[in-house]
């Protein structure tokens, strides 16, 4: 077994190889909690979420780390147009994102840090690119410090840029800086910004630079050098590429992979607060059951867009109704009979095959919706001996998917009071049906199964009773 995967370094699929036998280290760029969470954030985590659970299937001992930016230009800026504190409005926030993903099956990283809580670590690493003469105090005594770009020869090596093809860095004021690329790695305090953003330093009282903040969290979690680092594509530069140089030019291995998800676009368009379609996390989730949101953004492969529009979550629901339906009839059909522990609840190895390539999810559902089609094809046949063998097969996939309908994060999502009094019409007329019939009533037996039918609610007839299900 050998797990590939899509380094954006390399850009290639490489052979992964963990730094340790047997475990991994993956940090992923957290959100940056200014507002609340859109549909992309959750792809992101989503995605990660996969590779995690990919990674432990396979039998790697997985930490994850995924940080949380608390401090930043843009949450100080939002803040300062309210009353409410800068800390307070982003932890709001930080809340949001941290039910959005639990909405959506996220397992909980390892580990979750906050900015704030390693700024003694940031410090540690600029002073150490001082040292080494890759970074420099701001002469004009605003207590502002650089990175040198120019000082570091492999700036670029993850983006695969020329300094002289790269724009101007617009984290801070220009007029300090020796090169218009060089960017921030700490911040002296400026005139306004309110004092508990505000720590002190060797270089003035101030607060550290985004880029840094990750090159420290990572080394604290995950040590000098590890194994993966992830995050959006649009974080590839400069957020990535300043982090690769500011830490190995301060004597860190640092990530020995890159992976990098694709973008959400909506209705063929980037979603974007200037063309004012960016949608929320709270509303998607709104639109349908929160399994099938989660269905919906796994389906792509991770690097790729996923276009939302209208219909893509119908057609996510109908999908995985699909794999619902199967798995009730064979659970009825199977239960209680000597097939219900016939087959090894493991995933087929096409499957496996797709997602140790690069985390192939749509070929890896592809090989789900092969086996849920072969185990109605068994049952319509009563061939129970398969249709056993695939059940066990759909319930080992979907689990490590993160969309077994059965698991009690989605049966608990599901219990709304729609549902609940659509299930108690539904079989208040399936015991008058019976009743009908165990009378000879047939006509009337009949024309409830008619009525049910033209509502849309089809009516299964086994040897453990009447079931129904909401029709396709």
């Amino acid at each position: 077994m050998t797990i590939r995967l899509y380094d954006s370094r390399a850009q290639s699929v490489v052979d992964f190889a963990p730094l340790v036998d047997g475990k991994v280290g993956l940090y992923v760029c957290g959100p940056t909690v200014q507002s609340s969470p859109h549909i992309g954030h959750l792809r992101s985590a989503l995605v990660y979420d996969l590779w995690r659970r990919w990674f432990s299937h396979r039998g790697l001992e997985v930490t994850l780390v995924r940080n949380v930016t608390d401090i930043d230009d843009k949450i100080l800026a939002l803040a300062a147009d309210t009353t409410e504190e800068w800390w307070a409005r982003a932890y709001r926030y930080e809340l949001e994102f941290t039910a959005g993903y639990q909405a959506l099956g996220i397992l909980a990283p390892t580990y979750e840090p906050r900015a704030t809580a390693s700024v003694t670590e940031m410090q540690a690493i600029v002073s150490r690119l001082i040292e080494r003469g890759h970074a420099y105090p701001a002469p004009d005594g605003s207590g502002d410090v650089y990175f040198d770009t120019g000082s570091w020869p492999a700036y670029g090596d993850l983006t695969h840029q020329k300094l002289d093809d790269m724009a101007s860095a617009a984290d801070a004021d220009p007029r300090g800086k020796r090169d218009p690329r060089d960017f921030a790695l700490w911040k002296g305090t400026k005139e306004g910004e309110p004092e508990s953003a505000s720590w002190p330093s060797a270089w003035g009282d101030g607060r550290p630079g985004w880029h840094i903040e990750c090159s420290a969290m990572s080394r604290r979690y995950l040590g000098a050098e590890f194994d993966i680092h992830g995050g959006g594509l649009d974080l590839r530069f400069p957020h990535h590429e300043n982090e690769l140089a500011q830490s190995t030019a301060a004597g860190d291995g640092f990530a020995r992979h890159w992976l990098h998800n694709g973008l959400v676009n909506v209705e063929g368009q980037k979603m974007s607060k200037s063309l004012g379609n960016s949608i929320y996390a709270a509303e998607f989730l709104a639109l349908a059951r929160p399994i099938v949101v989660r269905y919906f953004l796994a389906a792509a492969h991770y690097r790729s867009t996923i276009d939302y529009h209208d219909g893509a979550l119908d057609e996510a629901e109908a999908a995985l109704d699909r794999i619902e339906t199967f798995l009730e009839r064979a659970a009825r059909r199977l239960g209680d009979t000597r097939f219900a522990g016939v087959g090894a609840r493991v995933v087929p190895d096409a499957f496996a095959e797709a997602m140790d390539d690069d985390l192939g999810v749509p070929q890896a559902l592809a090989v789900l919706h092969d086996s849920v089609r072969r185990g109605n094809v068994a049952l319509d046949d009563d061939d129970l001996e398969t249709a056993a063998h695939e059940w066990q097969h759909t319930l080992a996939m979907v689990s490590v998917l993160g969309i077994d309908p059965q698991a009690p994060e989605w049966r608990a999502s599901g219990d709304d009071a729609t549902s609940v009094a659509l299930g108690t019409l539904v079989e208040k007329l399936l015991e008058a049906r019976q009743s009908s019939r165990q009378s000879r009533d047939f006509a009337n037996a009949d024309r409830i199964r008619a009525d049910l039918a033209a509502a849309g609610i089809i009516i299964e007839d086994g040897p453990s009773g009447s079931h129904w299900s909401i029709a396709q």
